[in-house]
């Protein structure tokens, strides 16, 4: 059951996700959560950053769709200006949204990956529904009311694996 936790990669922040390297694994698309991955969990907009990598990806060909447990308000303010497709209001873990991002992006198993900075939500949905996935380091420390719960069990989880040797990169 723990497996399902553990994440396929592991990076710092989005921006070390290359297109080339996905592209040399087979994956076309990209599907990303929006909180603490591409900005913090209270930054409304985009930062140029975020901008130019979404372009980077898009210049490559890796489509991207943001799939967000936030509302349709937030997800909806960061993503229209970029034109980027979304689906909010996800229920990750549960894998429907992750279902719908990869039939509007009309895509195999094989051709996703999920990128987020949590273990109970990105990384244990995107597992379950058979997508490689890659936890990235939370972009800032403080989080959300429901975030914080995750967190802590999160925590328990990352210190059973590395107790267990499943995974060797340092606590951020």
């Amino acid at each position: 059951m723990l497996k399902n936790f553990l994440p396929n990669e592991h990076v710092q922040s989005v921006f070390e996700i290359r297109p080339s390297e996905l592209k040399d694994k087979g994956i076309k698309g990209v599907i990303t959560d929006l909180d603490n991955t591409l900005v913090a969990w209270d930054q409304k907009d985009a930062t140029p950053e975020i901008v130019q990598w979404f372009k980077l990806m898009q210049d490559h060909g890796i489509q991207i769709t943001i799939v967000s447990n936030n509302n349709e308000e937030r997800v909806k303010l960061f993503s229209t200006p970029l034109d980027i497709p979304f689906i909010y209001s996800a229920r990750k873990p549960l894998g429907k949204a992750f279902r719908q991002a990869k039939r509007q992006m009309n895509m195999k198993d094989e051709e996703l990956v999920v990128v987020g900075d949590q273990l109970l939500t990105d990384v244990l949905g995107g597992n379950r529904s058979n997508l490689h996935t890659i936890l990235v380091v939370p972009i800032v420390k403080t989080d959300g009311f429901f975030t914080k719960f995750n967190r802590l069990v999160e925590r328990r989880i990352l210190n059973w694996m590395k107790r267990k040797g499943k995974i060797s990169w340092e606590d951020q």
